[in-house]
């Protein structure tokens, strides 16, 4: 027997209920949110908001005293890039709730809302930032060990 259209009409007012509500969840749950990562080396600190944005950078121990503008450089933006990835994962996973698509991005029927057009760029940072700790980094750092002029 099929459901009458009031029937849909409620069941569809409940669902964007809690679709609402999920949703302001996941914006409280982040609004105070800030992941924070050290270089390998652990010469550089950074810290990401829940934008993705450096909110906060501390050179450790002194070390960036010693090292080339290169590497200092490669390790700021290791540390950055492991960060915004991991920023990216907790923004995915705080509207997780939202998922009912076997792609895990999250979906709302008839919403006409294009979740991997928004969901997109996080879900490409988090995989970017998979391959951060060997990335951009070691290929700096490698240039700067076959540096001729450190000989």
């Amino acid at each position: 027997m099929k459901d009458s259209i009031s029937d849909r009409l409620a069941k569809a007012m409940v669902d964007l209920q809690e679709t609402t509500s999920a949703v302001a969840h996941a914006q409280e749950q982040l609004r105070t949110t800030s992941v924070t990562v050290r270089s390998r080396d652990r010469s550089v600190e950074v810290t990401v908001n829940s934008q993705g944005h450096l909110s906060e950078v501390k050179f450790l121990d002194g070390k960036y005293r010693s090292m080339g503008a290169v590497q200092l450089s490669a390790s700021l933006l290791e540390a950055a890039q492991q960060a915004q990835a991991e920023m990216a994962q907790l923004v995915l996973d705080a509207f997780q709730p939202l998922s009912e698509r076997a792609d895990g991005l999250p979906y709302v029927e008839g919403s006409g809302v294009d979740w991997g057009e928004i969901f997109g760029p996080l879900t490409e940072t988090v995989e970017r930032g998979a391959g951060a700790r060997r990335g951009v980094s070691d290929k700096l750092r490698d240039e700067i060990a076959d540096d001729p002029d450190k000989g």
